[in-house]
């Protein structure tokens, strides 16, 4: 039966995100037939909704910025941070082979990385560094290379993008943050790039200048498509093929029908965590329990870690997941990831006892396992709310609420969930939050913050913490009393980018089995397989960094590249 096959390639690639795209590139550079098949109407997978960060130690890049990384450095930093279970090998392949990875990825597609002074997380742990360069972040990409591709590219989220279709750099957000020199003129700009492309525009939203994950996943898949690998959309795996122990094949729901692939070296599994599967939340999470607040895309279901358990597959640490604060828009498939806002001076987070409870400008991850920890034990932190001042109203953002458009000009969603009160007092009563409580937590928050000082959470001492504070503002950039009325209140809630347990694999990363022995011809990568970081995050970067490189990995060896 098995030998009954449709088609047969070399190399079946699961995903299309960055680390599926990636083994696929470097088996078809081993001269491998490959094929990629995407589950979603779009291609780019969460990758492409993201940042495009990459966290690095020891490239290139980094070395001609003038940065010289220590491996063993890098490698004592996540060893300290990530979980017990996640063995050292995992680990130090990782840290080995990101920067050969990275090198590898410039010289033979169009993607390009700058290194930045980006502090690690945890800077102040044994081999995190403070000055950064480890994360690296992508330049632009022009759309036009990508031809109609371009056109079924996954949109970045959200949070990722102005308005929702324009497509903006780091340097830009700062810019419009601060509203810095030219910041106007900027934007007007990018405003008539987006909509004087003609006669594309009238064909699609989609902005052909692309940055973050999108230029990231763009510049993959026009390497992709020079050497000539299919990628096939609406092309989800319905089962893996084993035969006496290896994997020989898949089958796959295409057009209608149930499609035998033979494959003559091996699958790549690189589709995602579970993200939006509320039942394998249900059975698997205590802490990140809500589909609906995580920040992954709606394609992300699990289906490829079902697959790997129906054949004997291990699992590990399916209990975690990327934490992280969300916005939540009433009518939006995915929560909103709150990033710089939670750092700005003139706010708080307050629990709905009217509470503070955490130091707001800490990194997402930590922020969001704490609010989650805080909802499991308490009951009180889903939601959170955001409290902000009118002076942080009218100079930041706050998620989906934007600076200088006035209250009644916002969409109704964001309406509906905006609170609003001239005094500290009538904002707690349209919160729901005991007045008392909340007129005590800022009073006793604006005594402190007048002095720069925040003794109960040492808001903005880490480095991490002043990085996205604002420099204007001394002597402490994330501190601001909250003094001028009206004041304002948004929900936020414990929610995820994504989930991070998956299927066991080792430091080639090979799929292992419940005899606790490779499965021949199955690997994973990204947030299919359990993440080497843990349940830590360590970096900005991360993430993607580890699925480029395992991805890079699985490819070699299954190609016989390593050897």
């Amino acid at each position: 039966m098995t030998d009954q096959w449709d088609m047969q390639v070399d190399v079946l690639v699961v995903g299309s995100g960055a680390g599926g795209m990636m083994s696929a590139l470097v088996a078809a550079d081993n001269h491998a037939e490959v094929l990629v098949i995407e589950k979603d109407q779009r291609w780019g997978g969460t990758s492409a909704t993201s940042g495009g960060g990459i966290w690095i130690p020891g490239s290139h890049i980094a070395a001609a910025a003038g940065f010289e990384d220590n491996l063993d450095d890098a490698f004592t930093y996540i060893r300290g941070l990530s979980a017990d279970n996640v063995p050292d090998a995992n680990i130090r392949a990782y840290i080995d082979n990101a920067a050969p990875m990275l090198r590898w990825l410039t010289e033979h597609t169009p993607v390009r990385y700058v290194s930045l002074p980006y502090p690690d997380y945890h800077a102040e742990n044994e081999g995190g560094s403070p000055t950064g360069y480890r994360t690296h972040l992508p330049l632009q990409l022009d759309g036009r290379f990508l031809g109609d591709d371009l056109k079924t590219q996954r949109f970045p989220s959200p949070a990722a993008s102005l308005f929702g279709y324009l497509n903006w750099t780091f340097e830009e957000t700062y810019q419009l943050l601060y509203r810095g020199k030219g910041w106007l003129t900027g934007l007007v700009r990018n405003m008539a790039r987006y909509w004087l492309d003609w006669p594309f525009r009238f064909t699609s939203r989609k902005d052909r200048r692309l940055t973050l994950g999108n230029a990231l996943t763009g510049a993959l898949r026009v390497a992709l498509n020079e050497r000539k690998v299919p990628v096939w959309l609406e092309s989800p795996l319905a089962e893996l093929i084993e035969k006496d122990g290896t994997i020989v094949g898949a089958i796959v729901s295409r057009r209608g029908r149930q499609v035998r692939i033979g494959v003559r070296k091996g699958v790549v599994l690189a589709a995602g965590g579970f993200d939006k599967n509320q039942a394998m939340r249900d059975a698997n999470m205590d802490l990140y329990t809500v589909a609906r607040y995580s920040g992954g895309v709606t394609s992300n279901t699990g289906d490829s870690i079902r697959a790997g358990e129906a054949i004997g597959a291990q699992t590990m640490n399916l209990q975690s997941a990327w934490a992280a604060p969300v916005f939540y828009v009433p009518g939006e498939d995915r929560g909103r990831l709150s990033t710089i806002e939670r750092a700005l001076p003139g706010c708080i987070m307050v629990s709905q006892k009217g509470e503070r409870f955490l130091n707001e400008a800490a990194s997402y991850h930590i922020t969001g396992q704490i609010m989650a920890r805080r909802q499991r034990d308490e009951g009180d932190a889903s939601p959170s709310w955001m409290v902000f001042d009118h002076r942080y109203r009218h100079l930041y953002p706050m998620g989906p609420l934007l600076p200088l458009v006035p209250d009644w000009l916002q969409s109704g969603a964001v309406k509906s969930i905006l609170k609003k009160g001239a005094t500290i007092e009538e904002l707690a009563d349209d919160m729901g939050v005991d007045k008392a409580a909340l007129a005590g937590t800022v009073a006793r928050f604006n005594e402190h913050a007048a002095r720069g000082e925040d003794p109960e959470y040492h808001r903005g001492e880490a480095a991490y913490d002043k990085m996205y504070g604002d420099p204007r503002n001394v002597p402490n950039p994330c501190l601001r009393p909250l003094t001028e009325a009206p004041f304002y209140a948004m929900p936020i809630y414990p929610g995820d980018i994504g989930t991070n347990g998956g299927l066991l694999t080792d430091e080639r990363a090979r799929v292992i089995g419940t005899n606790g022995k490779p499965i021949r011809g199955l690997y994973a990568a990204g947030n299919n397989a359990a993440s080497s970081m843990g349940e830590s995050y360590p970096g900005a970067g991360v993430t993607l960094g580890p699925a480029l490189t395992f991805g890079y990995i699985a490819a070699r060896d299954l190609t016989g590249a390593n050897g």
